[in-house]
């Protein structure tokens, strides 16, 4: 019984009534529409950015590959890189010979700690340059899960923004509207006093 009372109290403005306006109607159905466009439009956006992003991630664990390399130069030597470097790695030249049997040198990130002469692991892109590690399967997974809320929650805002404007453009209508009805209705109410 309680339950009943409580609808019909939210779904009054789509039940008759003699104080019912259109504009409360309209009201209504842009409130509906914007809960359902963020219930099915935030879950799809979120739902598709993270499977685009796992599939990015896969993508790039699949074109890297691991080598061994060489370190030319000792790690302890060169300076630590920026912000994006781990703080236990530091870039040092290493050499390594590539699949075709060819050697080549070139600046890769490797582990503090290593002397010059030291085996390291190298990671090469699918054109045999040198690059950064890919993101493991289970990291990728949570990234791509935090992605996908994030876009969830910034098409559900972006919703639910849009609604508001829209709301708001409906309470400036009712409050011009209560200002032109006063115009007519506020001079009846003075009486003069004689």
């Amino acid at each position: 019984m309680r339950g009943t009372k409580r609808v019909r109290q939210l779904l009054w403005r789509w039940r008759s009534n003699p104080l019912r306006r259109h504009d409360d109607v309209v009201e209504a159905w842009i409130v509906l529409a914007v809960w359902a466009v963020i219930a099915i439009g935030g879950t799809l956006a979120g739902v598709l950015t993270a499977h685009a992003a796992d599939g990015s991630f896969a993508r790039l664990r699949s074109e890297r590959h691991p080598v061994q390399a060489v370190l030319v130069g000792s790690g302890t030597e060169t300076a630590a890189v920026g912000a994006d470097t781990p703080y236990n790695q530091v870039r040092a030249t290493v050499r390594w010979t590539a699949t075709d049997g060819s050697q080549h040198t070139g600046r890769a990130l490797v582990d503090t700690g290593h002397q010059t002469g030291s085996k390291v692991v190298v990671w090469l892109n699918s054109k045999e340059q040198l690059t950064t590690a890919p993101t493991s399967a289970s990291s990728a997974t949570v990234e791509a899960a935090v992605l996908g809320a994030g876009a969830a929650l910034a098409f559900g805002g972006l919703a639910f923004a849009a609604g508001r404007v829209a709301q708001w453009r409906l309470d400036q209508r009712r409050y011009d509207q209560w200002g032109r009805e006063w115009d007519q209705v506020g001079p009846r109410w003075r009486r003069k006093t004689t």
